[in-house]
């Protein structure tokens, strides 16, 4: 087995909100993708300082590490073969920039109230991911 590929990505809240992006590229359906911001560390980069890296180029805000939300297992092909997927996802709190600010790679950022990407996002790990960030922001203990 080649290991697992590894990425990490952030739920960037403002109040009750998150950053949502639909990447330009697009799902194996050929459909667009409403996501949260993610991808994979580069060479001596943590899990947490990929996050935040992210989250500035894909959808132009600044944030800093709020706590860990946990990860999403799955699995993809590419080129015939079976690729495992780990995805570190963190609470992250806007301190600065805007979504209007995103790069290439990225058709849309947004801002949208968590409760709707928790119904909406693409992806059933992004979903809770973002039910968890919920969980923990209107948690009083």
């Amino acid at each position: 087995m080649a290991g697992e590929e590894v990425s990490a990505g952030g739920v960037v809240v403002r109040g009750l909100e998150c950053v949502v992006i639909v990447p330009t590229r697009r799902a194996a359906d050929g459909s667009k993708v409403l996501a949260l911001p993610k991808g994979h560390p580069e060479k001596g980069e943590s899990s947490q300082e990929a996050a935040l890296r992210e989250v500035r180029e894909e959808a132009g805000v600044d944030a800093r590490v709020l706590g860990r939300l946990g990860e999403v297992r799955y699995h993809y092909q590419r080129g015939g073969r079976r690729i495992a997927k780990r995805v570190d996802f963190f609470l992250l709190e806007h301190t600065g920039g805007s979504p209007d600010d995103h790069d290439h790679e990225v058709e849309v950022a947004r801002w949208m109230a968590l409760a709707d990407a928790a119904q909406q996002l693409t992806y059933d790990g992004e979903r809770e991911m973002v039910t968890r960030a919920l969980s923990q922001l209107t948690d009083d203990g």
